[in-house]
């Protein structure tokens, strides 16, 4: 009834319209509301074919999406819920990390505390069915596998498990399962704390405070935050964790937009770490939170930016959900840093394919490898607000060092293996037979870190292994990539036989990134006449 009587509304829009601009000869202006009506019930009422109404309304939305800006989207309910699941900082679910091994699921790890370990799974396990669901030998993609094994809190589920030659049956009762944004913490050296973070989410500035306070017990005197190929998240996390290291009044961030209320943050205490020497790691793919902190400390001269300029996402998006779950995110503002900075780089809306390539065009421009082809727009040059040092609008953060990135160890051979996926299962089939060997010669991670090396051996075996699913040994390229493909390969062990964060650890030894900035932290004439430089 209601759709008839929108159908009817239309037409009689549609003839008064058409009937006011025969009078008066010429074409009748109207809405876009009343077009966009007009033209759905033409559809839905005249198309030679069946339609999807849903469907069809949904695209038109993207469609309008489309011409605005690259960052405004539309998400329907099933991508509404992945999109907002890792800022959430928790999901119900069983407690397991797994990989998908030629159609078998392998467990990984499980959730310290969580309903598997409770249960007793282990690493290794393979699971075969979840309730009357088969999960290994279904071809399934992960996206099904994780609807399977997620679900409210309470609920039961059956698990089929095959350990070793064994068949096991565990009842797990489903939890609240936390979703951590801190990937890494750990003393990089007797006196430096390095912490790695993921992603911007609800408890992002609380982890990092207890990451803080726990590398203080350990002696930490100073600290490198690394934001490499974080893509931001909440802008309120991004300021929770600046208040951990300002001075009380100093500004983090405003926004302004033509339609929105500006608005600005600015600290209301000193923080608690907000006197020890600090150095924040950025790359390329830095963007959105990660830049408003980094520009954050820049523009108060409070620590070393290290790296290379990010990525130049300074657009606000505001959610506007809709009550089916879906939910259009736009932009209603932008990002400027203290000192006035837009953080966004330029764009011409309805252009998202040259928007995307940026990178790619900044990569072949040079950008990535050489500072002289880092061009700095002088119009938009502005001053930090202590040390008046010298500071650039135009996208993204340049920072203080810049550190080229390195590709001489990344030849076609590594990027072969890396391409048919052959570190992971290689990794698992050898923690299948030796896990317990390996956590009996090396029962700590501090042990493994510190005592396992790659051996000829090894890697002939890993070679080997790669030559069965398809990709050809290289000698040449072997030699060039071997510490490359060892570093992999130890950090992804590193990580399944102790935790999550260790494989940063690990593959930290080779990232240019790190090591500069362990040397400007650890050399104080340096770190402090970057940030006060003579004039």
């Amino acid at each position: 009834m209601k759709k008839f009587i929108f159908f009817i509304s239309a037409i009689l829009i549609a003839t008064a319209l058409m009937a006011q601009g025969k009078k008066a000869n010429q074409p009748t202006e109207i809405t876009p509301e009343q077009k966009l009506r007009y033209a759905e019930v033409l559809i839905e009422s005249f198309y030679v074919d069946s339609v999807d109404a849903d469907h069809m309304v949904e695209e038109a939305i993207k469609a309008m999406l489309l011409t605005l800006d690259p960052h405004s989207s539309y998400t329907n309910a099933a991508e509404t819920e992945d999109l907002n699941t890792p800022l959430q900082g928790k999901f119900s679910g069983i407690g397991i990390q797994f990989n998908m091994i030629k159609d078998t699921l392998f467990v990984i790890q499980t959730t310290s505390g969580g309903p598997s370990e409770r249960v007793g799974i282990q690493p290794g396990d393979r699971i075969l069915k979840a309730n009357d669901s088969l999960i290994s030998g279904a071809n399934r993609k992960n996206s099904e596998i994780l609807k399977i094994l997620r679900g409210p809190k309470d609920t039961k589920v059956n698990l089929s498990v095959k350990r070793g030659n064994e068949l096991i049956d565990f009842l797990v009762i489903r939890d609240d399962i936390p979703l951590y944004s801190v990937d890494a913490s750990y003393m990089a050296d007797p006196e430096t704390g390095y912490i790695r973070i993921s992603r911007f989410a609800e408890d992002t500035g609380e982890e990092v405070h207890n990451a803080l306070n726990k590398l203080s017990e350990l002696g930490m005197k100073k600290v490198i935050i690394d934001l490499e190929d974080n893509g931001g998240g909440y802008l309120g996390s991004a300021f929770d964790l600046a208040r951990l290291f300002l001075q009380k009044g100093d500004p983090v961030v405003f926004t302004k937009g033509l339609k929105t209320k500006s608005s600005s943050y600015t600290t209301d205490k000193t923080g608690p770490y907000s006197d020890i020497p600090l150095v924040v790691m950025v790359n390329q793919n830095s963007a959105s939170a990660s830049e408003i902190f980094a520009g954050a400390i820049q523009d108060n001269d409070r620590g070393v930016i290290v790296g290379r300029r990010t990525f130049g996402k300074g657009l606000v998006q505001r959610p506007y959900p809709f009550p089916d779950g879906s939910m259009i995110r736009l932009t209603t503002a932008y990002y400027y840093t203290p000192t006035g900075r837009s953080i966004q780089k330029p764009f011409e809306k309805g252009h998202r394919d040259a928007y995307q390539m940026d990178i790619v065009n900044r990569f072949n421009a040079g950008e990535l490898m050489h500072i002289d082809s880092v061009h700095l727009d002088s119009t938009k040059m502005y001053k930090t607000l202590r040390h008046e040092r010298k500071v650039y609008g135009g996208g993204g953060i340049m920072p203080d060092i810049f550190v080229p990135l390195d590709t001489t160890l990344n030849t076609k051979y590594y990027r072969s293996l890396s391409a048919q996926n052959v570190f992971r299962p290689f990794t698992v089939e050898v923690l299948d037979h030796r896990r317990a060997e390996l956590l009996k010669k090396y029962p700590t991670e501090d042990d493994f870190y510190n005592k396992f090396t790659v051996t000829p051996e090894f890697l002939e075996e890993f070679t080997k292994f790669g030559e069965k699913e398809g990709v050809e040994i290289n000698a040449e390229e072997l030699e060039t990539s071997k510490p490359l493909i060892s570093t992999v390969l130890k950090a992804l062990m590193e990580r399944d036989l102790y935790e999550d964060g260790s494989y940063f650890r690990v593959s930290n030894n080779l990232d240019p990134i790190y090591h500069e900035a362990l040397k400007i932290i650890n050399d104080p004439k340096r770190y402090n006449s970057l940030l006060k430089p003579k004039k």
